[in-house]
């Protein structure tokens, strides 16, 4: 590559965004010395401490995003199902040999370092899907290709859900939306989801015999507004069919396959339990910590919250805490409104995109990390159930750090060969 080649090539990065990554990368490390900070080891590079360690996998995550831009794009096309395949490989090792952390059989152990492979799944569940739907762009969608990207998604989340780890088993349904922007689903089925959400929460507010009976009221009700079109008859009785059996396999879902745990966590959230020291306390410290901080939060190692371990995994799951505490509501609308202009980034590369697989795999980046910044935040404030899944690039990690990476470069290999001189 000669010299104007090189400046070509450097000058079609999109260093926004690789400027957005780095910031969410230094907050990060900067949040995990606070939530974890020892003053026996006050180096925030020490490494006996996980700030320390935050910054080995940081350094190492910046020499592999590089590697990527480096690599020829096409590569990760045609490796997308030699990769889909290795991670497949290693959701099942992890199965057999890994550590079982916290209830979760979820890492394998290489020395000091725990690799997990649920986060590699996403990366290599969005390569794949994008490489099928690719391969079918040109054509209508279909329910064979809606079929067989169905597929491609679930068996990741089987073998996630056989650890068992439910939050990252959930985060690969985010990628409807790679669906929806494709044409294979409608809006139809999108306000059909939100429907069956709505009623999932009313069917573990309200006795079940007594939610089908006010379904079956407003059935009645509209039954008899439109009982000049015998279609709509057959329609509306289906619909209370269809809900009604909704609702029952909902009771017995959550009476007999989500452990007991799980439903504590829904009841808390619901406020069907209030158990501040038992299996409410990480949620009730958890807003103590972010509501301490107030307007401006109270300084960097200030947080007493922070000092004291009274939030579980604060530098994990939990890290939006630290922020909350120590850079109060300002720190948390300056951290949100970064991932959003992230999101929003993202979303404008996807649809500059000259190839199907850019786009379809930009909208798959887009979705997990949507899923994982909305939900994460979302359960520190208590809007949504404790499910134990990373923020990314904030929380302490090396495979969440890492995964997340290079989900991201790659992206950004793929929109630097966009107008390149080695197109795909």
């Amino acid at each position: 590559m000669n010299k104007s080649q090189q400046g070509s090539f450097f000058g079609r990065i999109d260093w926004v965004t690789i400027v957005l990554w780095l910031l969410l990368c230094l907050i990060g490390w900067f949040n995990i010395h606070a939530a974890v900070f020892d003053p026996e080891h006050p180096n925030i590079f020490s490494l006996e401490t996980n700030y320390g360690k935050q910054s080995i996998y940081i350094f190492t995550a910046l020499l592999i995003g590089v590697s990527i831009l480096i690599i020829d794009s096409r590569f990760f096309i045609s490796a997308s199902p030699i990769i889909y395949i290795v991670v497949m490989l290693l959701l099942v090792t992890v199965l057999i040999v890994g550590r079982n952390v916290g209830g979760n059989q979820a890492w394998i152990p290489l020395g000091s370092f725990r690799l997990q492979p649920s986060e590699f799944g996403k990366l290599a569940t969005c390569l794949l899907l994008a490489y099928y739907l690719s391969s079918q762009a040109g054509k209508m969608p279909n329910n064979k290709s809606l079929f067989i990207g169905c597929l491609i998604i679930l068996l990741p989340v089987a073998l996630v859900m056989l650890q068992p780890d439910t939050g990252s088993a959930l985060a690969f349904f985010a990628l409807i939306f790679v669906f929806y922007r494709e044409g294979y689903i409608g809006n139809s089925v999108l306000i059909i989801g939100a429907l069956a959400i709505l009623l999932f929460v009313l069917a573990l507010l309200i006795n079940q015999w007594i939610l089908i009976g006010i379904i079956a009221a407003v059935c009645i009700f509209f039954g008899f507004m439109l009982r000049k079109r015998r279609k709509n008859i057959i329609n509306i009785a289906i619909l209370f069919f269809a809900s009604s059996m909704y609702i029952l396999c909902v009771d017995f879902a959550y009476e007999n396959i989500l452990q007991t745990h799980q439903r504590n966590r829904i009841d808390i959230i619901l406020g069907k339990i209030d158990d501040p020291r038992g299996q409410g306390y990480n949620l009730n410290q958890s807003k103590i910590a972010i509501g301490s901080g107030q307007l401006f939060g109270k300084g960097y190692l200030q947080g007493t919250q922070t000092k004291y371990n009274f939030v579980p995994e604060q530098s994990t799951d939990f890290i939006f805490c630290t922020i909350g505490e120590e850079w109060g509501f300002v720190g948390s609308v300056v951290l949100i409104s970064i991932y959003l202009f992230l999101l929003v980034r993202i979303v404008n590369i996807a649809e500059r995109q000259r190839t199907a697989f850019a786009r379809i795999y930009a909208y798959g980046v887009a979705s997990i990390l949507f899923f994982h910044f909305f939900i994460n935040i979302g359960m520190t404030i208590g809007i949504v159930p404790v499910i134990g899944i990373p923020l990314p690039f904030i929380s302490y990690g090396g495979s969440s750090l890492w995964s997340f990476t290079i989900l991201l470069f790659i992206l950004l290999r793929f929109d630097s060969a966009r107008k390149g001189l080695s197109p795909m």
